[in-house]
């Protein structure tokens, strides 16, 4: 298999950002969040409430890149070792946890994702894009990461599962940090 190497990042369509993160304490980024009435599931919940979750005392900002898999090189997707090693190769790094928060707050104009399919286990929901992030645990029980999404005009910040076989779509949105 070859790979068109003038459609890989940075090569390739993107959408970079510029976000303000830090600053708040996790009580008060949970308040926040509640102030613009975006929704959590259980496993952003849970991830949110972990003590493993930390926020920065000192506000900060970071430039983003979205980019599809495909973009990174993997037509036919990927695990996400493999999606993370091919990122940090191409001078992208992983985006600190609390990212998510604070990206779903300033993101809030994203568009609805379509929900008129039931939802197909075991892949991303069509229109949500993945916060690349540390995983906190190796634990197949303990949520791996974020993502954004919009349903019906309603914002969710929402915690994943995803064992270390699970193989993403070409397709996929994620988020990275670019380097300074």
């Amino acid at each position: 298999m070859s790979i068109k190497s003038e459609r890989i990042y940075p090569n390739c369509p993107i959408i970079s950002r510029t976000v303000e993160i830090g600053g708040l304490t996790k009580s008060q980024l949970i308040q926040k969040l509640q102030h613009y009435s975006i929704l959590m599931n259980e496993y952003g919940e849970r991830l949110l409430n972990d003590e493993k979750f930390t926020t920065s005392d000192t506000k900060y900002s970071l430039h983003t890149v979205e980019l599809t898999i495909s973009d990174l090189g993997f037509p036919d997707g990927a695990n996400t070792t493999q999606i993370f090693k091919r990122a940090s190769d191409l001078g992208l790094e992983l985006c600190p946890l609390e990212l998510a928060a604070h990206l779903r707050m300033e993101y809030l104009d994203q568009p609805d994702g379509f929900s008129g399919n039931p939802l197909q286990r075991n892949q991303a929901p069509s229109g949500s894009i993945t916060i690349a992030a540390e995983i906190l645990t190796e634990d197949d029980d303990f949520p791996k990461g974020f993502y954004l999404r919009r349903i019906n005009d309603v914002l969710w910040l929402r915690g994943y599962l995803a064992d270390h076989l699970h193989v993403w779509n070409h397709d996929d949105h994620f988020i990275f940090c670019q380097t300074k």
